[in-house]
């Protein structure tokens, strides 16, 4: 079930900013700034208020009014999805943004809604607008984000497009967070130019670029992505990356116009871009653009199996790391099912009510919770017994 980011709440003095809730104990560990901190006093033993105020928290969410000025986010609507670990953004007016879930199956910094690219199939259409402050924010989001944590996506828009405050935002990310992965969804048609890709040298090892190819020729990607040229660009891109020995990942959204030519796109990354860590095969997500435009992206699904099995043997043959994202297991042929991924972010996640009947759930990704539940029904096809 999607797991909204937007909550709803009474705000008695808490300042608009950036917070990390946590419980009292975890909060008494210092482990992160108490001025920055709101203890969740919706659960546990009842305590002296006074003297959790004297160490200098920044405020509490509680369930009922508390007798006291500590400030309090109380009454949230739908207070379940935010718990103890999570940073959110609150504002003067009582609503609080979920900026990072602890335990989620996806953390993303969004750092740009403009983009070079006008995709076909983007489920979220670029604006051109003035977001600047976005990177000072999420610099201010850091120090919030708990230190354990394994993968930290980067997306847009186009990350690149903020030049060096990509270059400071990433690195601010590998100080503070050694241990975590990052992955970043650009387009690598910035990377054409060697002296920007320098820049990130420093992080070679610890980022991976997620960068689409959605055809082997130029014509088809370039019309996929709405931009004359931007296939050599890309191309130009990913060789300097992959010169300078950076994680690369190669991403293919399915439908009808990548579709025809999946064979022959994953020949050639084969023989162009040995390099690549992972490719990764997409369903679509059916919102933004992909809706206005489903008339040029629509496929027949019960075909995609025996459409996408060559180029996923090809690939995996080669030794490739290939997956498949954003499918659901009964979508797929049995023996492709293996290369499937629970891929979906759990805030747009859904399942039809067949699937609660699959034993195939906990590992699948289920359907993105823009695609219509009429057609979730009909495609939802439960699977059972030791054979499937």
């Amino acid at each position: 079930m999607a797991r909204p980011l937007h909550l709803h709440a009474r705000n008695n003095g808490v300042a608009p900013g950036l917070y990390k809730v946590l419980g009292i104990a975890e909060a008494l560990e210092k482990r992160f700034p108490l001025n920055r901190v709101l203890v969740d006093l919706r659960t546990g033993p009842v305590i002296d208020v006074s003297s959790l105020a004297a160490f200098g928290i920044a405020g509490a969410v509680c369930n009922e009014p508390i007798d006291h000025d500590l400030p309090q986010l109380r009454e949230l609507v739908q207070g379940d999805l935010l718990g103890p670990g999570d940073a959110v953004r609150v504002h003067g007016s009582g609503q609080v943004n979920i900026l990072f879930r602890r335990g989620a199956n996806a953390n993303t910094l969004f750092v740009t809604e403009r983009c070079n690219s006008l995709c076909l199939m983007c489920s979220q259409p670029p604006r051109d607008v003035d977001d600047g402050w976005r990177v000072d924010e999420l610099m201010d989001l850091l120090p919030l984000l708990d230190a354990d944590l394994d993968v930290l996506g980067v997306t847009g828009g186009e990350p690149t497009l903020l030049g060096s405050d990509l270059v400071r935002l990433l690195k601010a990310a590998r100080i503070l967070l050694p241990g975590t992965h990052l992955h970043v969804l650009t387009n690598g048609r910035a990377f054409r130019n060697r002296e920007f890709t320098d820049q990130f040298d420093e992080l070679q090892g610890q980022v991976t670029w997620a960068v689409p190819l959605y055809g082997d020729v130029a014509r088809v990607h370039d019309f996929v992505v709405q931009s004359d040229g931007a296939f050599d660009e890309t191309m130009h891109g990913l060789h300097h990356l992959g010169e300078r020995r950076h994680r690369i990942e190669i991403r293919t959204v399915l439908h009808g116009q990548t579709l025809p030519r999946i064979d022959q796109l994953a020949r050639y990354v084969y023989r162009n871009l040995p390099f690549a860590d992972h490719i990764a095969l997409m369903g679509i997500e059916p919102m933004g653009l992909a809706r206005k435009n489903m008339a040029l992206l629509d496929s027949d699904l019960s075909a995609l199996s025996p459409t996408i099995a060559p180029a996923v043997n090809l690939l995996h043959q080669a030794g490739m790391n290939v997956s498949i994202y954003n499918m659901p297991l009964c979508t797929l042929a049995p023996a492709l099912r293996p290369f499937a991924r629970k891929s979906i972010s759990d805030w747009k996640n859904e399942y039809a009510p067949a699937c609660e009947s699959c034993v195939a759930k906990p590992e699948c990704c289920g359907f993105f919770k823009s695609a219509s539940s009429t057609w979730r029904d009909a495609v939802a096809q439960p699977i059972g017994g030791i054979a499937a």
